[in-house]
């Protein structure tokens, strides 16, 4: 069962898991994983899900689909950038 100190854990964990935490952040993390089997296993999983994502082929976008994305996301100055 989770408690406070898991879901602090939870608040932290994509910068921990992304490189971006504090010094500070990482120690706490890891002294709590540490003892908690149940956040070890979900820092685990989101570990091995993001490394998977990772070696994955990643799809295209048809140009004219990502010209139309990154106008609505008001990107526009990466248009012509993705088009090269």
């Amino acid at each position: 069962m989770p408690n406070d100190k898991c879901e602090h854990l939870l608040d932290d964990l994509s910068f921990y898991l992304d490189g971006k935490a504090s010094e500070a952040v990482c120690a706490e993390i890891e002294r709590h994983l540490e003892t908690c089997q149940d956040c070890r296993v979900v820092v685990d999983t989101l570990n091995k899900t993001i490394l998977l994502y990772r070696d994955l082929p990643q799809p295209s976008l048809p140009d004219d689909v990502r010209s139309r994305l990154y106008q609505s996301l008001n990107l526009d100055e990466f248009v012509n950038r993705a088009d090269s």
